[in-house]
């Protein structure tokens, strides 16, 4: 793409990240390295004004935020160098980056719907990446369900009769918290563990959501495999292993990142997922498959980048940004 962007990325504090391991870092880097122009946000400093007048867009819905302009570098204790922060129209810049963590909650959703007045091309858009409104219809856990036939068997459910009978069936399952996020509330519960009820009554004292339950798969530990997806195809993988003693693969929670091939069945997998993300603008995704089976389509904030660009040698963020170029020349 022969003009400059102006790249809005709206994240959790620069300042904070772990530059050898954050995908958010990575995909700044690349844009830096193009020639795009860089500006940080925090979500809490978005503003949408209804009925404004916007001069030759006539009265308009206009969303603000307190930008920072940034220049990135690979230089630990140095990675980040700004400038003063502006109010400043989104829908001046070519490229959002929605890129805050989850927890997925009424915040997360908020933001989306703010965006939703700019996504788009042309004047007074900006191309939102993720989609926002698919975004916030895709939530993780839910997403994956409308492909039964490549998940364990799973149970959404508010009722403890269904998760007790699930796990008599079972014998050995997965408690995940249905909007959680970095492998925390997660739970294995065998046919024999005396926990369970005091589980279900820790969580629903505590919350309104309902949990998922799915059959634990002792594949996981030879890795649970996070795959990424640039606008619905592959592009590669990275395996995931548990810590000992531990059921939950997250590096957050202490799983080591190894390198991986895809299989035949990971193929399988994302060509039957890859439309549907294509259409939605899912452009970066990252899907979670332990053995043969899918258990997680992650949309929110994905991670990976910079440990796939180490064991593949490949340049996933650039790849992305190709994948974000075509969209915008596309109209």
């Amino acid at each position: 793409m022969a003009r400059k962007l102006d790249v809005g990325v709206q994240m959790d504090p620069l300042e904070g990240i772990d530059i050898n391991g954050d995908s958010t870092f990575a995909l700044m880097l690349e844009a830096q390295a193009r020639g795009y122009n860089l500006f940080v946000y925090g979500v809490e400093s978005l503003a949408l004004t209804e009925g404004a007048h916007t001069p030759g867009r006539g009265r308009t819905s206009r969303v603000t935020a307190s930008v920072r302009p940034v220049t990135v570098q690979r230089e630990k204790g140095d990675h980040a160098r700004f400038g003063a922060a502006v109010r400043r129209d989104l829908g001046d810049m070519d490229v959002i980056l929605m890129r805050q963590d989850p927890p997925f909650d009424m915040a997360y959703i908020t933001a989306t719907h703010l965006l939703e007045h700019i996504h788009g091309t042309g004047p007074g858009r900006a191309l939102v990446v993720n989609d926002p409104r698919s975004v916030r219809d895709s939530p993780e856990k839910l997403l994956v369900t409308h492909y039964p036939e490549l998940m364990p068997p799973t149970l959404v459910t508010w009722d403890v009769a269904e998760i007790r009978a699930f796990r008599a069936r079972w014998r050995d399952i997965i408690v995940k918290p249905l909007f959680g996020n970095g492998g925390s509330g997660v739970f294995r519960i065998r046919e024999d563990d005396q926990n369970l009820n005091a589980l279900l009554e820790m969580h629903f004292a505590r919350s309104r959501e309902p949990l998922m339950i799915q059959r634990y798969e002792p594949a996981v530990r030879a890795g649970d495999k996070r795959i990424i997806l640039a606008d619905g195809k592959p592009i590669g993988a990275i395996n995931r292993v548990p810590a000992e003693g531990e059921a939950r693969s997250n590096m957050h929670v202490g799983g080591v990142a190894q390198k991986v091939d895809l299989t035949p069945r990971d193929r399988e997998i994302c060509e039957a997922i890859g439309p549907m993300l294509r259409e939605k603008g899912l452009v970066f995704v990252g899907i979670d498959v332990i053995g043969d089976w899918l258990t997680e389509i992650n949309v929110t904030s994905p991670t990976g980048l910079q440990e796939l660009a180490r064991f593949d040698g490949v340049n996933p963020a650039g790849l992305l940004w190709d994948c974000i170029e075509a969209r915008l020349s596309a109209g």
